[in-house]
């Protein structure tokens, strides 16, 4: 079974998804990173494939691109740093990234690759829902990968549940109409929306991203859904940090995990 499957099979609620971009702060975070996060009760890591024309990145995510691009960051390096990661944790682990980057290094090259190193999902925000059926969604699902695609505020009642048909892995729901690293605060608005997926009574498993940066907005997006990402808040733990991301991995879940043992 996939692991991402096994997850949402095994834990139905407050599932702790911490988004971070590969290379950053160094070239040589990312197996720390993964490694740490796994051990301080993270459930599922997302990992960001550092590109120098993001379409819903905001300032926090797209600085820490720059940086992991500058320090010589690829994907060929990438795939490697997950297959060293493997040999120390089990944890769900999906890409995120556009499909452009997919398109130069060959679909089936970076399907392969990546299902190979130990992948379990990919999230790709501008991958054309008919290029998908079309072209990638047998390649994936040959692979074991699972796809989840975003829907936001603006997302239709039909377009969302075309969607979910779509996603075979979780559903990425935006929680409002912006870049990522906006405010904490999830408005009244925000929970109009939350609640008008609920009545859709999909079967997607479903995590709320977008400006939960902090353990009462953490806590507030598992009141509706089954957990939520946790992004530019942790990027920005990051910055300085450069020789003891480990540490300052695990004082982030701990800031968000411990409060909510509290």
């Amino acid at each position: 079974m996939n692991r991402l499957s096994r997850l949402f099979a095994s834990k139905q609620k407050d599932i702790l998804n911490i988004y971070f971009t590969a290379g950053y702060p160094t070239l040589d975070s990312t197996v720390p990173i993964i490694r740490s996060l796994a051990e301080s009760g993270a459930d599922l890591i997302e990992i960001g494939m550092p590109y120098s024309d993001p379409m819903a990145d905001g300032e926090t995510i797209q600085e820490s691109s720059s940086v992991a691009l500058r320090n010589g960051m690829n994907l060929k390096l990438l795939v490697e740093q997950i297959e060293e990661a493997r040999r120390h944790t089990q944890i769900p682990l999906v890409l995120m990234g556009y499909f452009n980057q997919v398109m130069q290094y060959g679909m089936e090259r970076f399907v392969g690759a990546v299902a190979g190193a130990g992948i379990d999902g990919l999230i790709l925000p501008d991958l054309p829902a008919y290029e998908y059926e079309r072209d990638f969604r047998q390649l994936a699902e040959r692979a074991g990968l699972q796809v989840s695609f975003l829907i936001t505020p603006q997302t239709s009642d039909e377009r969302i549940r075309e969607i979910a048909g779509s996603s075979t892995g979780f559903l990425y729901v935006v929680s409002s109409s912006s870049i990522t690293g906006g405010s904490a605060e999830i408005s009244d608005r925000q929970r109009a929306y939350f609640n008008r997926i609920e009545r859709l009574n999909l079967p997607n498993p479903k995590l709320i991203g977008f400006g939960i940066s902090d353990a009462a907005s953490f806590r507030t997006a598992c009141e509706y859904f089954n957990g939520a990402i946790i992004g530019s808040a942790f990027i920005r733990s990051l910055a300085g940090q450069e020789d003891r991301v480990a540490e300052a991995s695990r004082e982030f879940v701990d800031a968000i995990l411990q409060a909510e043992i509290r």
